[in-house]
């Protein structure tokens, strides 16, 4: 059967790092990285800047390290192209996925014919200027106060004032609240479970160190993950420093899809093609607190069902794997909800190696692990293999499907209406009286000493509230027993365990 020459397909990725030592001075811009991400992409293509100058929309993930008016403009003018769009988006790392969902929808329509999607961050090196008293001549450079032509994504706080109010504002305070309740539900003692993650992220090390573009590349024992030490503190319990995501990277990626049409008009040979085969987008209950359990995303589990069904393959049918792996809470979420065995030893859920071993630049880590899962796919011809994106606090999410083979047609589905039907629990925002612990977390400073506790409880109505603590016996019984379905006595913010 001919293919429509409407339909859409990756042609190019590329990915780009460095690792300044010393002095920043000289070193490109972020605009500079991604550019090169860009041109590699290009080259990958196997039709150099060709393509890249024909975009006719330009879409840049929001950088957190880069502030710029328009991001996509700049990288636009740096290409030579003149798109008829330029796009930002806003914060979440579910973007490039829901970007190339919504990119391969407009091609098949007929709206878009070449589109780059690009990001990049350079945390490490404004990390490096902090500690030198440099400022790079571009650091807050707007080079191009253009507003852009659109901005995908809402702009909507992850946290409401309430959860911003009993300290629920950073990931690396919310994602072991979460972590928390998968223990108790699988029913692991803390020491099996610390194990068990350990010994997960342990393999996504080694996957990163195969990795040509991975940022850390030394595999590591589960032992030397799980262990608190001075180069290995203890964060939110249960997650020391390795178990939580690497920001602190200089990393770019890019991709170029087209139409089928515009592939051939280039010259791209048929080698270089892996196709978007389905899409689908959801976010769970907006807020932590009205999920119905900590322990589940139905979200992901719907999206799953969804790029299934529009397909007709299931999970079984998929080699390669890709899960948004932050921490590993996120992991676990998304392996339930799609009913993988995240532990299978044939099938490691990552082919970059994961936020912390592959690098986890900002929002931009989904435009690296599709741009790997290209290269593994071209090297598996008809294989097909799965990505998914998350964003705040496995809030957002998107899931893509891909395969060399080609689709009749690119499908995408929301099944947002499914998910905001589900059943979810009021907020006892100023509850005073027992209640039921959920789950908890305690987060330490960084010399790693145990600094507040922070637990979800259950009321006798069903309402979720958020309480805390700083008594030292209760912290040192959150970190080493199973508190769980114990009672706790809330005073509003406080809580006390008899």
């Amino acid at each position: 059967m001919p293919l429509d020459p409407r339909l859409p397909v990756i042609v190019g990725v590329g990915q780009h790092q460095r690792k300044p030592a010393g002095s920043v001075a000289g070193l490109p811009s972020a605009l500079g990285m991604v550019a090169e991400a860009a041109s590699l992409a290009g080259v990958d293509s196997g039709t150099g800047d060709q393509l890249l100058r024909r975009a006719d929309s330009v879409q840049v993930v929001d950088p957190m390290s880069w502030r710029t008016t328009n991001p996509a403009g700049a990288l636009a003018q740096e290409l030579g192209a003149s798109p008829r769009e330029t796009v930002a988006t806003r914060t979440g790392g579910n973007t490039p996925q829901t970007l190339v969902n919504e990119a391969s929808l407009a091609i098949q329509r007929g709206d878009l014919d070449v589109v780059v999607i690009a990001g990049v961050e350079v945390m490490y090196t404004r990390n490096l200027a902090r500690k030198t008293g440099e400022r790079p001549s571009w650091w807050d450079s707007d080079d191009d106060p253009t507003p852009p032509t659109r901005v995908v994504g809402q702009d909507r706080p992850g946290t409401s004032p309430y959860e911003e109010s009993r300290g629920l504002t950073m990931p690396t305070n919310v994602y072991p609240i979460l972590e928390t309740a998968l223990r108790s539900a699988k029913g692991e003692s803390v020491a099996e479970h610390t194990a068990r993650i350990a010994q997960l992220w342990s393999r996504f090390s080694w996957v990163a160190a195969d990795n040509p573009h991975a940022w850390s590349k030394a595999p590591m024992d589960p032992a030397d993950i799980a262990a608190p030490s001075p180069a290995n503190r203890m964060v939110g319990f249960p997650y020391t420093k390795f178990l939580n995501a690497n920001i602190q990277v200089d990393q770019a990626a890019a991709l170029i899809l087209c139409s089928v049409e515009a592939a051939r008009t280039a010259g791209v040979p048929e080698d270089r093609w892996v196709f978007p085969w389905a899409g689908a987008d959801a976010h769970d209950h907006w807020f932590v607190s009205n999920r119905e359990s900590l322990a589940a995303s139905p979200a992901i589990a719907a999206c799953g069902r969804a790029v299934f069904d529009l397909t007709g393959r299931n999970v079984d049918d998929v080699a390669y794997i890709d899960l948004y792996s932050c921490f590993p809470a996120a992991v676990q979420l998304g392996a339930d909800a799609l009913g993988i065995d995240a532990w299978d030893p044939a099938r490691v859920p990552t082919v970059t190696g994961g936020l912390t071993f592959g690098g986890g630049p900002g929002n931009n880590y989904v435009t690296h692990s599709i741009a790997t899962m290209v290269e593994r796919l071209r090297a598996d011809e008809g294989a097909s293999g799965l990505v998914t994106a998350l964003g705040w606090y496995a809030t957002k999410h998107a899931v893509g499907l891909y395969s060399t083979t080609p689709p009749e047609a690119f499908r995408w589905q929301s099944v947002q209406d499914e998910v905001d039907r589900l059943p979810a629990r009021s907020v006892a925002e100023d509850h005073h009286g027992p209640a039921t612990i959920e789950s908890y977390t305690v987060v330490h400073d960084r010399e790693g000493n145990a600094a507040s506790g922070t637990a979800a409880l259950l009321t006798d109505t069903g309402g979720r509230t958020w309480s805390s603590t700083t008594d030292p016996a209760v912290m040192a019984a959150m970190t080493t027993d199973d508190l769980a379905g114990r009672t706790a006595e809330v005073q509003g913010a406080t809580f006390s365990v008899a």
